[in-house]
């Protein structure tokens, strides 16, 4: 069997390394008064991640949303050890990048395809914000077939 490998090229918001399973959804995301800093889970009950964790993920959403606080609480996942190793946007706003520049966590946006429509939950991701490459390894592999397995 074989995983199959997507590169992606994109802009750098902040620099750094980041890898994990991804943690996608195709809604906004209110950091302030959305996601618990104590814990990293998402506390927003109409969100459609409410009750995910985000921590040591690669969160993927389209865009960030609400209060201008938003960057303090990014800020206090990352000195309480809850924050996500990296994320990536569809295009990134100033209450997203400010937050991800002051807990140093890699932020990328404007892929070279739509992040949405690439990735899946699971799928493993190692961010390169320095180099602006995405690498997604889709969680199913790829089912190979030899000649040996026809009759």
């Amino acid at each position: 069997m074989l995983l199959k490998e997507i590169e992606l090229k994109g802009r750098r918001i902040v620099g750094g390394i980041g890898e994990g399973p991804a943690l996608v959804t195709s809604e906004a995301i209110s950091f302030f008064g959305g996601i618990d800093p104590e814990s990293g889970n998402i506390i927003d009950k109409t969100h459609e991640l409410y009750g995910r964790c985000i921590t040591n993920k690669i969160l993927v959403f389209p865009r960030g949303k609400g209060s201008t606080v938003g960057p303090y609480t990014i800020f206090a996942l990352s000195k309480n050890r809850k924050n996500p190793c990296a994320m990536l946007n569809i295009e990134t706003e100033p209450i997203i990048a400010a937050g991800c520049v002051l807990g140093n966590i890699p932020l990328m946006d404007r892929l070279s395809q739509n992040p949405l429509e690439i990735v899946e939950e699971g799928d493993h991701i190692l961010v390169d914000a320095d180099k602006g490459l995405v690498k997604v390894v889709k969680k199913e592999p790829l089912k190979v077939f030899s000649h040996h397995s026809f009759p």
